[in-house]
């Protein structure tokens, strides 16, 4: 962990650049994109890398980060600042959300022109998009880096990506049978797992 700051406060300015401790005490980086969204780049250390190495990496994810959690995270010692730096161009644009309401496999996709569009979720074309939700900066963030990372086998409650979704929805229904908001609908389609 990073020397925790006690009065730290979350910066969300366009183009700050956190590292953060991820599981099994990987660094990780995150970038504030221009809409306060987190880009995550596919990079892990056991070191704080140079910034420019950082930037120049893969984005990962681009993800919705809960503000206040970040706050606590720079105080616990978890996130650091390292600074404000332009941004790449993959975290220039919008990405897509797709929203999945409970109860059903009817979801919209947010398009970048602004306009929402119909599907449902074993539609092929979403399965790499990320889920609308907003993510924890210490509780939830850390397992799902190291998801996305994709080395070590990720907890099976990890969610992110549309496909990633359904497969812990699977996994719910066949742990909880005898729950019934665990249960899978009659139409639904397998992810094949």
């Amino acid at each position: 962990m990073f020397g925790g700051v006690p009065n730290a406060r979350a910066d969300l300015k366009s183009g700050t650049l956190y590292a953060l401790v991820g599981e099994g005490g990987w660094i990780y980086y995150g970038q504030v994109t221009t809409e306060k969204l987190v880009g995550f780049f596919r990079k892990r250390d056991r070191q704080i890398a140079d910034p420019e190495s950082i930037i120049a990496a893969e984005v990962m994810a681009v993800l919705a980060v809960v503000h206040p959690s970040i706050t606590r995270a720079l105080r616990s010692g978890r996130w650091t600042k390292l600074g404000r730096y332009a941004l790449p161009n993959e975290l220039l644009c919008l990405p897509q959300f797709v929203n999945w309401p409970v109860g059903t496999l009817d979801v919209t996709v947010s398009e970048n022109s602004g306009t929402d569009r119909k599907t449902r979720v074993d539609d092929p074309a979403i399965q790499c998009l990320e889920r609308t939700t907003v993510w924890d900066a210490e509780q939830s963030i850390p397992a799902r880096l190291a998801a996305d990372f994709g080395v070590e086998e990720p907890a099976w409650h990890v969610g992110g990506p549309i496909w990633r979704e359904r497969k812990v929805k699977e996994e719910q229904a066949r742990r909880y049978p005898d729950k019934p908001w665990y249960q899978l609908p009659t139409d639904w389609v397998s992810t094949g797992t």
